[in-house]
């Protein structure tokens, strides 16, 4: 007999009905004449009940069943006589497909820390909690993928590997196939590049954006999704090695047409969270309540729900840094010395606590930043007629600050190539990307949102290494 899911059985009244189901064992309790064993399939949060009457299985069968096991059952669908569920499957048959020795399966029905669960991420999957983010962030993933479909946007994979650094942070992973013992060396002494794989130094990719701008200059409207890589010795809760970005570029468009996109990307995926995810979300909102019930209440969270529907509800404010900067300098933390980054003059770098004060405090709702200063953005950004300014963009949410970073493009070969040169980017190795600013140039914007930076937001998680499902971070490449 063909198995059911048990998200499409839960809500079964076809009593009488012989079933079939697969899945992990949650708990298991009873007596020597009937044992009760919740049992899941991942395919949601709750469990199917089942009920082992010793008359049709045998104690050598359930003797076996433990926390963790993976059991086959054909059974009966029944009316349920306890609470909270409306069926239970009275078994006719149980097959242990797999045991789990209760005296070393790690996964026990009892509270485990977020970082013993980090050290056993290949089985953490098998609790309630990471099962809950790991459907939420299926069904980002497959948000995204629609949002964009279904405005005539083409996907599309840019490299992993690249000989150039898009933010020019310099904090890359290199690629290599040389003898790190013996690599070969030029007349200088310098490691010789030409003999490697691809005949050039190369990376894993920290962004997709300047490849995705190649494409969007003949396809109009495109984005990336995928891994990008950052050798950031960083071991914040925000920092992750690896992650994913979701990447947009489109041409004919400006900095105002770019803040359109994402605001309205940002209300589709956290609408689409509350229309798909309500199960799981309502029980991520209830886990965050109990760990907040230990803080003072000046530190406790906006409830998950309202802090998503506080997205929908409020058109994003838009302000110029200059602006953000005038408030951020007259404000009480600021003056009573509060911020950790205090902020003195025009130029200074916005911290993630001001744009978490300007959203949560100030404006109380999400905050578009505008127009940063040159000096503090990348070379590729639009230049502003006042020559100290760049149409750069940064999208602020309450709980986690910046959760998009982009810009309107440089167009102009010119301008362009006048950046490149303050920075000191080797002219050589961006040939390709200048070349589209000789042939066919128009204004073009784009953006960048840190796929994990969202799941942080719409599950309420509070460390981005629970919400990818193996985080590779400085000294741990587990798993």
């Amino acid at each position: 007999m063909k198995r059911i899911r048990i998200s499409e059985l839960l809500e079964s009244k076809e009593f009488g009905k012989e079933v079939t189901i697969m899945g992990w064992v949650k708990t298991i309790r009873g007596s020597k004449n009937v044992s009760f064993i919740a049992l899941n399939d991942g395919s949601c949060l709750k469990n199917m009940q089942i009920v082992a009457d010793a008359e049709k299985i045998p104690a050598d069968v359930t003797e076996r069943i433990h926390t963790g096991a993976a059991l086959k059952v054909v059974g009966e669908l029944v009316e349920s006589q306890g609470k909270g569920q409306i069926n239970e499957i009275q078994a006719g048959n149980i097959d242990v497909l797999g045991e789990a020795d209760p005296d070393h399966f790690p996964i026990q029905p009892k509270r485990h820390s977020l970082e013993f669960l980090r050290e056993n991420a290949h089985l953490r999957f098998r609790t309630n909690l990471f099962g809950a983010i790991t459907r939420v962030r299926h069904h980002m993933i497959f948000a995204i993928h629609k949002f964009f479909n279904d405005r005539g946007f083409y996907n599309i994979h840019s490299p992993i590997v690249t000989g150039s650094d898009a933010e020019g942070a310099g904090e890359m992973f290199q690629v290599t196939t040389l003898d790190l013992q013996n690599p070969p060396k030029t007349e200088d002494g310098e490691i010789d590049f030409s003999k490697d794989f691809f005949g050039k130094a190369t990376n894993l990719t920290v962004s997709g954006q300047l490849e995705a701008e190649l494409a969007a200059l003949a396809m109009s409207q495109v984005y990336t999704f995928g891994p990008t890589f950052r050798a950031e010795n960083s071991n914040t809760s925000r920092h992750l090695a690896e992650f994913w970005m979701i990447e947009p570029e489109v041409a004919f468009a400006d900095i105002v047409d770019n803040m359109d996109l994402a605001e309205d990307m940002l209300k589709y995926l956290v609408q689409y969270a509350l229309d798909n995810c309500k199960e799981d979300l309502e029980f991520l909102q209830q886990r965050l309540a109990n760990e907040d019930k230990q803080k003072p209440e000046n530190e406790r969270s906006m409830p998950l729900i309202e802090k998503l529907n506080f997205v929908l509800e409020n058109n994003f404010e838009r302000i110029t840094y200059t602006d953000a900067i005038n408030i951020l300098k007259n404000s009480k933390p600021n003056k009573k010395k509060k911020f950790n980054y205090v902020i003195e003059e025009w130029g200074a770098d916005i911290q993630s606590e001001h744009e978490r004060y300007l959203v949560e405090k100030h404006f109380k709702k999400p905050v578009i930043i505008t127009d940063y200063p040159k000096d503090i953005k990348a070379f590729y950004m639009k230049q502003n007629d006042d020559d100290k300014t760049v149409a750069a963009m940064d999208v602020l949410f309450p709980q986690i600050g910046e959760i998009i970073g982009g810009s309107q493009r440089e167009e102009n070969y010119d301008k362009l190539m006048k950046r490149i040169k303050e920075m000191n980017i080797p002219e050589e190795t961006m040939w390709w990307f200048l070349d589209t600013r000789k042939y066919g140039t128009v204004p073009h914007a784009g953006f960048g949102l840190g796929f994990e930076r969202l799941m942080l937001f719409v599950t309420g998680m509070t460390n981005i290494r629970d919400v990818i499902p193996f985080p590779r971070f400085p000294k741990s490449a587990e798993f």
